[in-house]
């Protein structure tokens, strides 16, 4: 049975409040090397068939709200 990996992350141009959370926290455990961090989702998919255009369509429908996140997917099995 395939496996689909679904990656959604918040738009480049909107602030990822989470995201500077985890970089200012870093930064003050020593980590200075970090400048900036950005959070997201990771949605592993078990799938009986790999049809790109359904999945796209999954992404579209309900994983990711395509006003404000970016998805990718890829298949691993």
């Amino acid at each position: 049975m395939p496996t689909v990996r679904v990656s959604v992350t918040l738009k480049p141009s909107l602030l990822d409040s989470a995201g500077r959370t985890v970089a200012g926290s870093l930064q003050h455990l020593g980590y200075g090397e970090v400048q900036d961090a950005r959070i997201g989702k990771l949605i592993q998919l078990e799938v009986d068939t790999v049809e790109e255009s359904r999945i796209k369509e999954m992404c579209q429908k309900l994983l990711a709200n395509p006003v404000i996140e970016d998805f990718s997917f890829e298949v691993v099995k």
